[in-house]
């Protein structure tokens, strides 16, 4: 039998059109996320991410530098969204999660969003990444409706930083198919210092337990090879032990299992603020990344994903160069996801 994602019939019978309408009402006031920051956004006002009702996207491409079962050999269909309701010192995206540019941009509206994930399906790619769709998920998903309607059957992957709302993510329940949480911090202190946000540990712990709830931990893999259902929980190995990966591997241990596929993350390099930062200044070290590699196989974590060192060299984007924001993006295209991102199980 041919597999087909479930927002497909939720389209049909007027369900996901239900939910895009209840996730608008959690927009005025506005608690899409868990800083509940209470801002009218259908009148026009702008949220701790910076923007008023609806979404803006900054680009909608092919990506290959995303985890092997995302990314196969054709890409994975990101759709990057403007705005953010972290603000890391550190962010690689800065310009349109927290600059200026993202502000210039037009709010695209949900049949802009649909046309964009049926052409990026026409391109052949895998699946539709929604890339920090937390606070504009309800356009995401009116989008969606738009599109599934029109014929959209690919998986649908829900990218984000893990300061999820858990009310929000129950309207997602049958909408996402993969889940792919950043689990950046276990204190909150740092989580305030360097990407300031109030509880995030609780709520992203809280977030990654609803994600597996509803998509579990034993992932579909179809016959190429990519995610049809899931869950892929990262971990950015921060420099100074800033991230408390140890921690973080602990929560996701006890309380979903060492099966949990998890990325160890090596990419990390002294984006935005950060070169301002003394912690934050340097790239993570190889005894740094290895201490945390190490910690998980000693917990049990035997299919996590891990990077080379020179992933930090691989996949910068710039916004600035327009539709394709990555400058290296042809030289994987039909390799698969090699040359030093994360292709490694251990």
């Amino acid at each position: 039998m041919t597999w087909a994602p479930p927002y497909g019939r939720l389209s049909e019978t007027g369900e996901l059109a239900e939910r895009a309408i209840a996730l608008a009402g959690l927009a005025s006031p506005c608690r899409l996320c868990p800083h509940r920051c209470a801002v009218d956004r259908a009148a026009g006002g702008r949220g701790i991410c910076g923007l008023p009702a609806g979404a803006v996207v900054a680009a909608a491409t092919a990506h290959f530098g995303e985890e092997p079962e995302i990314s196969g050999t054709r890409g994975s269909g990101t759709v990057f969204f403007g705005g953010c309701n972290l603000r890391c010192a550190y962010c690689q995206n800065s310009t349109i999660s927290q600059g200026a540019d993202m502000r210039r941009r037009p709010v695209t509206t949900s049949a802009d969003l649909a046309a964009m994930m049926l052409d990026l399906a026409g391109r052949g790619v895998h699946n539709i990444n929604w890339v920090t769709p937390s606070h504009v998920v309800p356009w995401a998903v009116a989008g969606l409706d738009a599109a599934a309607a029109a014929g959209l059957a690919l998986p649908v992957v829900y990218n984000s930083s893990a300061y999820d709302s858990a009310e929000v993510l129950r309207l997602l329940d049958g909408v996402v198919d993969v889940y792919l949480p950043d689990l950046r911090y276990s204190d909150d202190d740092a989580a305030k210092e360097f990407s300031g946000v109030e509880g995030y540990v609780a709520a992203s712990r809280a977030a990654i337990v609803e994600m597996a709830r509803q998509v579990g931990t034993a992932n579909d893999v179809g016959p190429d090879g990519t995610l049809r259902r899931g869950l892929i929980v990262r971990l950015l190995v921060l420099p100074n032990d800033i991230s408390g990966a140890r921690e973080s591997l602990a929560f996701l241990r006890d309380a979903l299992g060492t099966a949990t596929r998890i990325a160890l993350m090596a990419q990390y390099f002294p984006a935005h603020k950060a070169p301002d930062e003394l912690l934050l200044s340097r790239r993570t070290s190889v005894r740094e990344y290895q201490r945390v590699l190490d910690v998980a196989e000693h917990m049990g974590f035997d299919n996590a994903l891990v990077q080379e060192m020179e992933a930090q060299d691989f996949y910068r984007p710039d916004f600035d160069r327009g539709a394709e924001p990555f400058a290296d993006a042809a030289h994987f295209q039909g390799l698969g996801t090699t040359d030093g991102r994360r292709e490694d199980s251990r």
